[in-house]
């Protein structure tokens, strides 16, 4: 109708977008760093594959496992992981103390390597005066 939505906002197996609020109808997955739609997740369960459906990547188990997948992308200058993980600072995630300044360190860095989320949190934190 008018307005573009973000690469990121699409299904990279089915290319469809995923519908609004994303959170509902896709999962992240820490593996690849990739959103990927349920309906593709259901698809490939059916044919008997559980592991990430992007990159069969076997799905971790515990929190420390998700954290370490996160953390060997961080170290490959990925924006999508540095954003992700920051956010898990943010919440306290994963087995995370809270802590807003690392979250606002993490997610200028992603900012600055080009992640639009990061800079909405980003902006969002400097607004509310979290971390800074």
């Amino acid at each position: 109708q008018g307005h573009e939505r973000p690469v990121g906002d699409f299904c990279p197996i089915c290319t469809l977008p995923i519908p609004l609020p994303m959170d509902d109808h896709s999962s992240f997955e820490s593996c690849c760093v990739t959103r990927v739609c349920d309906g593709c997740t259901l698809a490939a369960q059916k044919r008997g594959m559980f592991d990430c459906a992007f990159c069969r990547t076997p799905m971790p188990n515990n929190d420390a496992d998700k954290l370490a997948m996160i953390r060997a992308r961080v170290k490959k200058k990925d924006p999508e992981a540095i954003y992700h993980l920051g956010t898990k600072y943010c919440h306290g995630e994963l087995g995370l103390q809270k802590d807003m300044q690392m979250a606002v360190e993490l997610w200028t860095e992603a900012s600055e390597l080009g992640s639009i989320e990061a800079i909405f949190n980003l902006g969002n934190a400097y607004f509310n005066g979290d971390g800074v």
